[in-house]
């Protein structure tokens, strides 16, 4: 059974328990074995071990139950055991509440006893303390301090202390009894003062932290304590303002400052707010007038620049100074002090920044002007000069030479830049500098001034000139400007509306200057689109004069009579090519000129005036055959160039002129099916009538007839 219990050992294995109980066994091991296999003899063996497994497992159960039985008798005798000690603990408990009650009671007789002895002991102590001063008190009748403590300069704390009660007792008394000894403890209190704010002095001098918050602690139930706060600031200030900038050298001090106050001073956010006030209305004052008053009346531009830059630095400062601690409302006792130092500069502010700003844009116009040798001209003077402008402006009659302008707009994108930039910098000067109150009344004000100086004074004046120096349509060989300056207005305005979203909007969106804002510009918009567009109809005007000038010159009768039909070399006559040429030049100035839908609009308006003089013009000829041949080549190469408009409509026009002039070649038979076509069948019969009649076999061929 002990050569069996070990091969139970743990981890158990079944095959390999009977692998190794085979091996055991004589003749039970492989066929190769020392021994042959015998398996009667091997199953004797398993036989008899299956007999011990069962004897081995029925002493295993005996012993289990014996463990069971064992431990349930223990468990039971646990659980009295544990009952017997919840009955100990019940008791303990009940014990201890018990002295806890009386513990109570004890304390309870205790306080009472230390309330009596304290009742007994605090008049005691007052006595003590009274008897103790009127001995001194009595000194100071007699003339004569003998006491260590007002002579010895180490007890100067404890004289302190106590000629501090002495001064408010005699405050109480009568003056005509005790005139004397009151004068001579008011001299003690105010030497020991004296002697108190030197030592901090000193201590400070020496920075001794520890002795300076004892003098300090000793001093604040003096009267002097103030002065002592006062001595401190000034020294502190001491040697702090070596740089030239005193804006970052009253940070550095206050920083510095700050750190110390709280270990010297019982209410440090006092001393702290006190040095803020000193400096702001000592330092920082005195040097913001000294740069202002020297440029007030000198310089209004620097002083401008100065006033920003100076009060962006205080208010920077200020808000530095809102992380440390000086009270309950430091915003509002930091805004007062700004407002104290800057509110003489800023209550006159707006006024010089628009006289600023009228006389500086003034001198930016008057300098562009001469330096092209331009004296401005009055315009709406009401002289007869400018009525007759006028009437030639809106009807293209020809009321003498236009102005000549050698090709100058009168617009400088340079003057712009510099009328914007100063604008820019008065608006984020207004931002800064304004009340919140008047801040869109004053940002509106601005606007105006540049209204007036760019789109009146420049732009408008701009586009009067370039209107004066349109040439009347009849004129020849004429240069046209004018679309020159539609695109430098164009641009113009489009950095003045950009300065407008910008820098104007965020100043004025809440308020009700919004709407005056966009009203004025709508208003200046309205006004330069009039003369934008009436340049514009009278250039075009001047683009067909042209034109009509090319034809009237170039263009021959014979062109479309030849008189050899047969000897016809050309694919389109001159004047075509010559009008082709012009118009091409004109449509490239358009799209250079223009931007956005207005290319479109414009080019649309050329192409239908451009259509209308070669439907015209072709109405003034006979055509031969061969001549209407010609006729259709000159549509074709107009058709070609419309292309370059890139407008539908305009195409369209010529492709309905190019089918009319087919009927000046179609054979007289044909002609009811041509009208009938898709690009004609829409047309006014007297039209197309118009244009058969204009072929040289008209009445022999009987056409007539074909429209009856």
């Amino acid at each position: 059974m002990a050569t069996t219990a070990h091969l139970f050992e743990e981890p158990f294995d079944a095959d390999e328990y009977i692998e190794r109980l085979a091996w055991r066994t004589p003749g039970g091991g492989s066929k190769g074995g020392a021994e042959a296999f015998d398996p009667k003899r091997l199953l004797e063996e398993f036989q008899n071990h299956i007999e011990e497994l069962k004897q081995l497992d029925e002493k295993i159960q005996r012993k289990v139950e014996k463990l069971e039985h064992q431990c349930h008798r223990e468990a039971k005798e646990f659980a009295h055991k544990v009952q017997d000690l919840q009955r100990s603990n019940q008791v303990a408990f009940q014990h201890f509440q018990e002295l806890d009650e009386h513990i109570s009671y004890v304390a309870t007789k205790v306080c009472h006893l230390g309330d009596q002895l304290e009742g007994v002991n605090t008049p005691r102590q007052r006595a003590v303390e009274a008897q103790r001063l009127m001995t001194y008190f009595n000194e100071f009748l007699d003339g004569d301090l003998r006491s260590d403590v007002f002579n010895n300069p180490d007890k100067i704390k404890e004289a302190a202390d106590i000629i501090q009660k002495l001064h408010l007792i005699a405050q109480e008394l009568p003056f005509d009894r005790f005139a004397d000894v009151k004068a001579k403890i008011a001299s003690k209190y105010h030497d020991l003062e004296r002697q108190l704010i030197q030592e901090f002095t000193a201590a400070q001098r020496r920075g001794e932290i520890g002795r300076m918050r004892e003098v300090a602690a000793v001093l604040l139930h003096f009267k002097g304590y103030a002065h002592c706060v006062d001595v401190y600031i000034k020294q502190c200030q001491e040697g702090a303002y070596m740089k030239n900038d005193v804006f970052e050298d009253t940070a550095v001090l206050c920083q510095r400052v700050n750190k110390q106050v709280g270990e010297v001073f019982s209410s440090p956010e006092t001393v702290m707010a006190k040095l803020i006030q000193n400096i702001f209305e000592n330092k920082l004052q005195a040097h913001v007038k000294e740069k202002l008053d020297e440029t007030r009346h000198s310089d209004v531009e620097q002083y401008l620049k100065n006033l920003y830059d100076l009060y962006t630095r205080t208010t920077g400062l200020a808000t530095k100074l809102t992380e440390f601690n000086l009270g309950s409302d430091k915003h509002t006792f930091l805004s007062k002090l700004i407002k104290s130092i800057f509110s003489s500069y800023l209550e006159s502010y707006i006024d010089m920044e628009r006289e600023y700003l009228r006389t500086r844009g003034a001198m930016i116009l008057q300098r562009y002007y001469d330096s092209k040798n331009h004296q401005k001209r009055p315009v709406g003077a009401g002289s007869i000069q400018d009525l007759k402008e006028r009437i030639r402006q809106r009807t293209n009659l020809p009321l003498g030479p236009s102005i000549d302008t050698h090709g100058e707009t009168f617009l400088s994108p340079e003057l712009v830049v510099n009328l914007l930039q100063e604008t820019r910098h008065a608006f984020e000067r207004c931002h800064r500098l304004s009340d919140p109150s008047d801040l869109p009344k004053n940002a509106f004000s601005i606007f105006l001034l540049l209204v007036d100086h760019l789109c009146v004074e420049h732009i408008d004046y701009a586009l009067e000139i370039g209107l004066s120096a349109i040439p009347s349509p009849d004129a020849k060989n004429a240069n046209l400007y004018f679309l020159d300056v539609v695109q430098q207005a164009n641009s113009i305005f489009h950095l003045f509306d950009k300065q407008f979203n910008d820098q104007l909007m965020p100043l004025i969106s809440s308020s009700p200057k919004l709407a005056e804002c966009l009203h004025k510009k709508k208003e200046v918009i309205e006004q330069m689109e009039v003369k934008l567009d009436t340049g514009i109809d009278r250039t075009l005007n001047c683009m067909v004069g042209q034109m009509k000038h090319i034809l009237a010159t170039e263009q021959k009768k014979t062109d479309f009579r030849p008189e050899d039909e047969n000897n016809v070399m050309i694919q389109y006559t001159t004047a075509c090519s010559k009008v082709c040429a012009y118009v091409s030049r004109q449509v490239e100035h358009v799209r250079k000129s223009m931007d956005g839908k207005n290319v479109d609009t414009v080019l649309t308006e050329l192409g239908i005036r451009f259509h209308r003089l070669i439907h015209e013009h072709l109405q003034q000829y006979s055509y031969s055959s061969m001549g209407g041949m010609l006729a259709i080549c000159d549509v074709a190469e107009y058709r070609r160039c419309a292309k370059d408009f890139r407008v539908p409509l305009v195409l369209q026009l010529f492709d309905t002129l190019h089918a009319l002039c087919n009927l000046l070649v179609v054979a007289p038979d044909n002609l009811k099916q041509v009208c009938s076509g898709e690009q004609l069948t829409n047309l006014d019969r007297n039209l197309l009538h118009a244009f058969v009649q204009l072929r040289v076999d008209y009445r022999s061929a009987r056409l007539g007839r074909h429209f009856s």
